[in-house]
């Protein structure tokens, strides 16, 4: 078997972070420069017990107390002669990392054999993980966040599970906000479909109004580093043609190296009327991971 395919990454033979080469220290900067108030605007979700899943067979969350004060206090008494009177509390967590507000890895999907780069995940995958393309590979993002707002465009304030948000309908949100993507830029759209994160779990999971492949194209010439929405997978569920299997994901992740970011938490940010923001992700380098859960920020 040939480790490598024909989807090289135009960074180079070794590149893991793909679209992220575009936030240059330029691009960070501008960011940074673009806040005027300094006020954080949180754009996630709590994850809790009975935080939605898709697919729903990848397991629920659920935490539980590994140490408690009575048992820690008494060792600490027994073996370390403590006059303190310590207790402590952890816990033990069993998640799958796509839970909540989250941000694929590029190694999350293939295209066939092939993963991002040509990389054949035959080769580079094993029951511990991702040895290519694992979310220890992303650097942290500190770029310009562009929200299009697409909410409305059928008359209400939220689009119903199945709609397509299309290339014209995310021109128009540029349009309409007044701006214009830029190299680097994070994208994130607002379909209104959070109003069920953890208030309709069932409604979530099974559509969800988003990109298909044209519109997925479309961002990733303008050069994006990385999409996210309000739904939990970025792009319309079902398809329209119920042959095609995530193919915004393959498009996005594989063939562009462009990172999703998931179940994203508009609310706050769409009060404030924002349609650009210094845009703050730090990923944890869960080594091999496909995904992990993030808290990402807007700076006004």
């Amino acid at each position: 078997m040939a480790d490598r395919g024909e989807r090289r990454s135009p960074w180079g033979e070794d590149d893991q972070i793909g679209a992220m080469n575009l936030v240059s220290p330029e691009v960070t900067l501008n960011a940074l420069k673009s806040v005027g108030q300094g006020r954080i605007v949180d754009l996630s979700h709590e994850i809790k017990v009975g935080a939605p899943q898709l697919p729903p067979f990848i397991g629920p969350y659920a935490i539980g107390m590994w140490a408690n004060a009575d048992s820690t206090r008494r060792i600490a008494k027994e073996h370390f002669n403590a006059a303190n009177d310590p207790g402590v509390f952890t816990e033990r967590v069993d998640m799958c990392f796509h839970t909540g507000t989250h941000i694929d890895a590029l190694g999350h999907f293939t295209c066939g054999d092939e993963m991002f780069n040509g990389w054949h995940y035959q080769a580079h995958t094993h029951n511990w993980g991702l040895e290519k393309l694992g979310m220890e590979q992303m650097p942290p993002m500190v770029t310009r966040g562009v929200l299009l707002d697409v909410s409305d465009k059928d008359g209400s304030d939220f689009l119903e599970g199945g709609v397509v948000v299309t290339k014209k309908d995310l021109q128009a949100a540029c349009e309409k906000a007044k701006v214009e993507i830029q190299p680097g830029d994070v994208v994130m759209i607002r379909t209104g479909w959070g109003r069920y994160f953890m208030e309709n779990n069932e409604k979530y999971t099974e559509s969800e109004p988003g990109i298909e492949e044209e519109g997925a194209e479309w961002l990733t010439d303008q050069k994006v580093c990385a999409i996210g929405t309000d739904s939990m997978a970025v792009e319309v569920l079902p398809h329209p043609n119920p042959q095609m299997v995530f193919p915004v994901h393959q498009h996005t992740l594989v063939d562009r190296g462009v990172h999703l970011i998931e179940n994203l938490n508009f609310d706050a940010i769409a009060k404030e009327g924002a349609s650009t923001f210094c845009f703050v992700l730090l990923p944890v380098k869960f080594t091999g991971a496909t995904g992990c859960p993030v808290r990402p920020i807007a700076l006004i």
